[in-house]
């Protein structure tokens, strides 16, 4: 059974920072393509960085290039999303997506496993 368990939510101020991660387990880690989603209320969710596990190419929403780094540990099967600059547009859930054949990383649609999110909330 594929578990994805997001942490590190919170609320913060403009300007600050929030280390999200997802613990993962119950499948190859290694071999899967991994991100981060968020949703804000009324909206779709998007996507805000993809890591491809075939070749380690990153990719960002251009809302988020230059203040959040997607990384991962393969020894702690966790994924991690570093947000530094928060802004009160970043306030939505945010949620961690895994599968093993991905084509574009940043579309919600490829993904089959997900997490249950975790709440982030920008203030002014």
């Amino acid at each position: 059974q594929v578990q994805l368990v997001e942490s590190g939510g919170g609320s913060v101020q403009a300007g600050g920072s929030l280390r999200l991660s997802c613990i993962v387990s119950g499948l190859t880690y290694g071999s899967y393509s991994m991100g981060w989603f968020r949703q804000a209320a009324g909206k779709e969710r998007e996507g805000v960085a993809a890591v491809d596990d075939s070749d380690g190419r990153k990719s960002y929403a251009d809302s988020v290039k230059g203040r959040f780094t997607i990384s991962k540990d393969n020894a702690k099967n966790t994924l991690y999303l570093q947000m530094n600059s928060l802004k009160p547009e970043d306030t939505a859930w945010y949620y961690c997506a895994a599968d093993s054949v991905v084509y574009d990383g940043l579309s919600p649609y490829e993904y089959n496993y997900w997490g249950q999110g975790t709440q982030v909330t920008v203030s002014s």
